[in-house]
């Protein structure tokens, strides 16, 4: 498929990316690693008329270390967050996600803000920035501002994110013990169930993604544990939601699969 005529820009500062958002406004979108919009291009479920390149701005691709937590830019691929030291000696659990994300190919091009921005319900990415707490950093034309990730995911491929406004960063604090169990859909690699659990001592912290329309803290998972300190609290995962249903998997097998996968992730 070939997508529909669109004209193309590349930003050399996240400004100049913020100034084009506000100016052009549901007529364009970002792009970085493409690998969710070019797709949906291609197919026409998204024709936006102009297409703003941030891949090259200067900043936005570096992974540093700051006291408690690590700063990840938006535009860091996933290739790259599985090869870090940093991310590996201190959030391993998102080298764990990152390391499961597709083929070599989109991991190689595919970004961690991207992924994010977009929201997509089986992406992996969501559950762990739920688990870890992790805050978003985004830009737009009001300025900066943090969301945290338990605001962050509004709806099925929504954001709290607004028209003018892109990821710059995520600060994840350090993590010591994490653990992302995932099954995929055999072809694309897209989680079916995925499922990340931080032990922070004094109880454990639950994302899930793939079980929704939206990724969610299964606090009811979290909170059985912390009663009862066994993974027996994995029959709460999916407590108080309504499991989707896809060619992938029904309500009841997917219902399944949650309650295995967040067992695994709490004895791993």
């Amino acid at each position: 498929m070939i997508p529909a005529k669109f004209d193309y820009i590349k930003a050399s500062s996240v400004n100049e990316a913020v100034n084009l958002l506000d100016e052009h406004g549901f007529d364009a979108k970002i792009l970085s690693g493409g690998h969710s919009l070019i797709p949906a291009m291609k197919l026409r479920l998204n024709r936006p008329e102009i297409l703003i390149d941030i891949s090259g701005i200067s900043g936005l691709n570096t992974i540093e270390e700051t006291g408690s937590e690590v700063i990840i830019g938006a535009n860091c691929t996933h290739t790259q967050i599985v090869n870090s030291e940093v991310i590996y000696k201190n959030v391993n659990i998102l080298k764990q996600a990152a390391e499961t994300v597709g083929d070599v190919q989109v991991r190689n091009r595919g970004t961690i803000g991207g992924s994010l921005a977009h929201a997509d319900p089986s992406a992996d990415y969501p559950a762990v920035v739920l688990a870890c707490e992790a805050k978003i950093e985004v830009e737009g034309k009001k300025g900066k501002r943090t969301i945290d990730a338990k605001d962050f995911f509004v709806g099925i491929f929504t954001t709290a994110l607004e028209d003018d406004e892109l990821i710059t960063a995520v600060r994840f604090p350090k993590v010591a013990h994490g653990n992302y169990q995932k099954f995929y859909q055999s072809a694309s690699r897209f989680a079916v169930v995925g499922v990340a659990v931080v032990h922070d001592g004094s109880g454990v912290k639950v994302g899930v993604t793939g079980v929704a329309d939206t990724p969610y803290r299964a606090t009811a998972v979290e909170k059985a544990y912390k009663n009862n300190n066994d993974s027996d609290a994995a029959e709460h995962a999916v407590d108080g939601v309504e499991v989707m249903e896809d060619h992938f998997a029904d309500a009841e097998y997917r219902t399944h699969l949650a309650k295995v996968m967040v067992k695994r992730a709490l004895e791993a």
